[in-house]
């Protein structure tokens, strides 16, 4: 069985990819973090979290190019779901070069893990998928509301977004977690690039997805129109294999961590 991931430094183009991992040995988990955000982001927030896991698998995480501790460069391209996915496959081949991995990922993480898993599916074992965000014709005016937000960076600084980030707050469902912030964790010259490839990408065509393997657990929380219900329930729909939690309270939004680990279990 293989050993303990080390801490350390991947080496992709054009970035360097810095991961972690907990747990002992055991089979490979990979979580990849939402939009704009790294592992330093998603500890502080104290919304997801995996450890659970960590009893039966090796838990990796890591931060997506451009993102917290890892490099980029900034050029749209570079962070387009499908570019963000082939540095999720290489970091599995890294990590497990000899056996399938669970993937695990929230938002802009959700779309990374779907779109490595439709390129290479028999990287993953099972898929836990996290509050995905709005997709396909619903996603027109994100996309306008992403390329103003690159637009205000560039003109008034990184420091005029974090206002307007204040000002519209968390969603409903997470009023009651204090110590949630959003927060922009990219060097302020790579952020433009980054919201601008989040514009012009997207979730998978529905229809792309019927033929994936793979046991899916989607988790979906209301009251949020970033990561409405509507993508959640169509990614059900189509997912052969998937079942869908739905959470409307904080409390249940932490329970997400043991359902994560009770649904890997399963395939033991």
């Amino acid at each position: 069985m293989p050993g303990p991931v080390p801490d350390g430094r991947l080496e992709r183009p054009h970035a360097t990819l810095a991961y972690s991992a907990t747990g002992g040995r055991g089979p490979l988990a990979v979580h990849a973090h939402g939009a704009l955000s790294s592992r330093a982001h998603e500890r502080r927030a104290g919304l997801f979290d995996w450890t659970a896991l960590t009893a039966t698998h090796r838990l990796a995480r890591y931060d997506a190019r451009g993102h917290g501790e890892s490099t980029g460069r900034a050029v749209p391209a570079d962070y387009h779901y499908p570019a963000l996915a082939a540095d999720l496959l290489a970091l599995c081949d890294h990590l497990s070069p000899g056996a399938p991995v669970t993937g695990l990922g929230a938002s802009m993480g959700t779309a990374t893990v779907l779109w490595a898993a439709l390129e290479r599916p028999e990287r993953f074992d099972r898929l836990v998928l996290a509050v995905p965000a709005v997709a396909w014709a619903a996603r027109e005016a994100r996309r306008n509301g992403l390329r103003a937000a690159a637009t205000l960076v560039e003109r008034r600084g990184r420091g005029a977004l974090d206002a307007a980030a204040r000002m519209s707050g968390p969603p409903a469902v997470l009023a009651g977690a204090p110590q949630y912030t959003t927060e922009f964790d990219l060097p302020e010259p790579l952020l433009p690039a980054a919201l601008r490839a989040a514009a012009a990408s997207d979730l998978p065509d529905p229809e792309a997805l019927r033929d994936l393997p793979h046991p899916v657990l989607l988790l979906a929380w209301d009251t949020d129109p970033l990561h409405p219900l509507a993508t959640a329930r169509t990614l059900a729909a189509h997912l052969p294999n998937a079942r869908l939690h739905v959470s409307h309270t904080l409390a249940q939004v932490r329970s997400w961590g043991r359902l994560a680990a009770a649904f890997v279990a399963e395939g033991e």
